[in-house]
């Protein structure tokens, strides 16, 4: 997991690779290389700067998968305090794939939701890779209702290829759980600020997305479908994943040009992975600033707002 590298971080990766055998030889043999590091560094910066800021989408898609990317618990305990999980949906059980409680932001309480994934295959088993199943939306509807009863913000991170599509699922409600959160999130009488933190894949991310703000990771993606899945469907051929991920409209400039989302958080060089920590760092005051605003808005004109920002997004042109 270390070392792990996308196709087109490689040339990054070797340049790191370099630095860090300078750096254990200089450990070794007690030398001073700081004057063979200097330039090295200073290419390094370069290089991961020119590659990072022209990245094709399903260059973007890549990065949002990163196994290294912080997930919904980094930023957890990265960005809030005094976290507190709860567990069920007072139903049928507790799904791993969804986390959420009760926090502090900066001493305000709130309720944070967020989809999680795991980081080894144990965990991911156990996350189901990040794929909730109806239990996890029940679970995810608890809290914001619980919200809502006890005047507290809620928070969602989204991060999912999307809502697990097993027999077992589609058994238990999948798609009215979806449909469920969407309407009550659409007239729940709390702020919502929701944010892309990696993947924002089809219907089982929009189930926890519905907020008076959407925010965007810059390396994030958001989208009806994977590339994959849209070119298996459109072309019969998964393979064309790469013009799927052009004709979606799927990176955080073009849903900022369309409107759907609303601010795009700058990730650090290299991406969130590369140093999550100032990733969280950039999280905090931006999640601030917008709740800061929307505590300040009576319910019924949140409630109003919000129907008003997604009727929206139906614009449509005749050519």
């Amino acid at each position: 997991m270390a070392s792990y590298a996308l196709e087109f971080e490689k040339p990054i990766a070797e340049l790191e690779r370099q630095i860090d055998e300078l750096k254990r030889l200089a450990t070794d043999r007690e030398l001073d290389v700081q004057r063979e590091i200097a330039p090295l560094a200073e290419k390094l910066a370069l290089l991961r700067s020119e590659i990072y800021r022209n990245l094709t989408p399903y260059q973007r898609v890549q990065v949002a998968r990163h196994p290294r990317r912080p997930y919904t618990l980094d930023y957890l305990h990265g960005v809030f305090s005094d976290f507190v999980e709860l567990h069920g949906d007072r139903l049928f059980r507790d799904d791993p794939a969804i986390v959420g409680g009760l926090a502090r932001l900066d001493g305000q309480s709130v309720v944070v939701i967020g989809q999680q994934k795991g980081r080894d295959t144990k965990d991911n088993l156990r996350r189901n890779f990040g794929m909730p199943h109806p239990e996890g939306y029940r679970k995810a509807l608890r809290l914001m209702k619980m919200a809502e009863r006890f005047g507290l913000p809620v928070v969602t991170l989204i991060d999912t290829p999307g809502a697990f599509p097993g027999l077992g699922a589609e058994e238990r409600g999948q798609a009215e759980a979806i449909a469920r959160n969407i309407e009550e999130m659409a007239v729940l009488r709390t702020p919502i600020v929701a944010v892309i933190i990696g993947e924002g894949g089809s219907g089982g991310a929009l189930a926890i997305a519905v907020g008076d703000r959407v925010l965007m990771f810059e390396n994030s993606v958001y989208s009806v479908i994977s590339p994959e899945g849209c070119a298996a469907i459109l072309w019969r051929d998964a393979s064309l994943r790469e013009r799927a991920a052009e004709s979606l409209k799927l990176t955080a400039p073009d849903l900022i040009g369309l409107g759907v989302v609303d601010e795009i958080i700058p990730e650090p060089a290299g991406g969130a992975h590369a140093d999550p920590e100032a990733a969280a760092l950039a999280l905090g005051p931006v999640l601030k600033r917008h709740l800061a605003e929307l505590v300040r808005v009576r319910p019924e004109k949140l409630v109003r707002r919000r129907a008003e920002k997604y009727l929206r997004m139906g614009k449509f042109e005749e050519a």
